[in-house]
């Protein structure tokens, strides 16, 4: 994470990537306190690209970050999932002071709401702050977008599903660094006061040199959602490009699997500790209990070796099986003592060296954006977190790419790589990339004849 104080005006910072063509049309569309929304006042405009949970929980939070935020405008592809994230955020169950605070700075007319796959221009010309919180596969074209736009930009991981989709990201990342834009990635690990103790100790030598290490995320799975449950509600058949959309984790142009989607997370914090990405990977997977038509393509189980330069391994982890064993976590071992999961440390002996008490410390996922937001109200550029986020996300592809083949795959293959996952065109009745045969399966990688550089 680089981090550069060097301040400026605040208001400059945060309206440098807005044209004045932008102010002029947003000014006409609301011409009572429209300056609240271009930028006269103080206040941040908001905008969510993705309104899924995650992006739904992102907006509340980074409205919560800071009293002079504001959402604005949002954009998914599907109309339904607008409305819904928004009586989602406006009308919850149960809220404290602050949620209804959030709530309050909620002002999206219908619009500013914006559906299809060209929403997300809308949005970012008419916000400061942009939260990308799309299906992954997206993401390199919304985050190149913001980038060139100068908006500052929160985004979910992993940031692309692919290595051209890598490659974006990385020269999108080095231009927001060039223009000075805060970036912050949904790493949340890595803003989390437990992780942040934990490894800087493990850097500081508590436990020697790290030269093996263990990460998971093996749990009973997530959604899936029906091509027949969606048919049902719009009373039609879905076009294949629909579906797929719907039903995006188990596609690998959407999702990039659940190693990438999920256990993204778990790799990263192997990386931090290593303070390097691997060199190479090799392991295996598949589909043992996920094997319905609505499960894709993607596979239910990865186990994966990463090697690094140093010739130190760490071994992965991911299965998404219920009614099995369930750890997400990491441990790391080293030349004078192990940490057996987060926040512990430990000698050769099996003394204590450390433990965290995590009581009263913050929610990391507010952390982030509370960090951002202070960034910008204070017109500085402190958060990079572009090219990190590109480097987690290689590694989960590096890791999918080993168990879909069965081979020693390098970093530099992988990086390489021109596979591109993307559609050629993105619209409702286009072919997506995978398509189902006859019986409405779609092909599964097989180790040893898969394709995958």
């Amino acid at each position: 994470m680089k981090k550069d104080t060097t301040p400026y005006n605040r208001r400059d910072f945060v309206k440098s990537g807005v044209a004045a063509v932008v102010g002029t049309t947003l000014a006409s569309q609301f011409p009572v306190g429209a300056s609240a929304f271009y930028g006269v006042d103080d206040t941040i405009r908001v905008g969510l690209v993705g309104c899924g949970g995650r992006g739904t929980g992102a907006a509340l939070q980074a409205l919560k970050a800071a009293s002079n935020t504001k959402l604005v405008a949002m954009a998914d592809a599907f109309s339904d999932r607008i409305e819904e994230s928004l009586q989602n955020m406006t009308q919850p169950e149960e809220a404290d002071e602050a949620t209804m605070d959030a709530i309050s700075r909620i002002n999206v007319p219908v619009e500013m709401r914006f559906d299809g796959f060209d929403g997300y221009k809308e949005v970012i010309d008419a916000s400061d702050v942009v939260i990308l919180t799309t299906p992954p596969g997206f993401r390199p074209l919304h985050f190149e977008t913001a980038v060139d736009a100068g908006k500052q930009i929160f985004m979910e991981k992993p940031v692309a599903t692919d290595g051209p989709g890598i490659r974006r990201v990385l020269a999108a990342a080095e231009k927001a660094k060039e223009k000075q834009l805060n970036v912050v990635v949904g790493l949340q690990r890595r803003y989390q006061v437990e992780y942040l103790r934990w490894v800087e100790q493990i850097h500081e030598g508590a436990i020697g040199d790290i030269v093996f290490g263990r990460v998971y995320w093996n749990s009973g799975g997530v959604w899936v959602r029906t091509r027949a449950e969606y048919e049902e509600k719009a009373g039609r058949t879905l076009t294949e490009m629909e579906y797929q959309m719907r039903n995006w984790y188990y596609f690998n142009w959407l999702c990039g699997d659940h190693i990438v989607e999920q256990h993204i997370h778990n790799i990263d914090v192997g990386n931090w500790v290593k303070q390097a990405h691997p060199v190479q990977a090799q392991g295996q997977g598949g589909r043992q209990v996920r094997t319905g038509l609505d499960h894709g393509e993607i596979y239910d189980h990865h186990f994966v070796e990463f090697e690094y330069a140093d010739g130190s391994r760490v071994m992965s982890q991911c299965r998404h099986i219920p009614d099995c064993m369930n750890r997400v976590s990491e441990a790391f071992h080293g030349t004078s003592g192990v940490a057996p999961s987060p926040g512990q440390l430990y000698d050769s002996s099996g003394g204590k060296i450390y433990s965290h008490n995590s009581k009263g410390d913050p929610n990391p996922y507010q952390v982030e954006h509370d960090k951002l937001f202070a960034a910008i109200n204070a017109g500085e550029f402190k958060y990079a977190d572009g090219e990190n986020g590109a480097i987690a996300t290689m590694s989960a592809i590096l890791g999918r790419m080993a168990s879909y083949s069965g081979k020693v795959i390098t970093w530099d293959e992988a990086m390489a790589s021109e596979l591109n996952l993307m559609p050629k065109e993105f619209a409702w009745d286009a072919e997506p990339p995978v398509l189902p045969d006859a019986e409405g399966r779609y092909a599964i990688p097989i180790p040893g004849v898969s394709v995958v550089l």
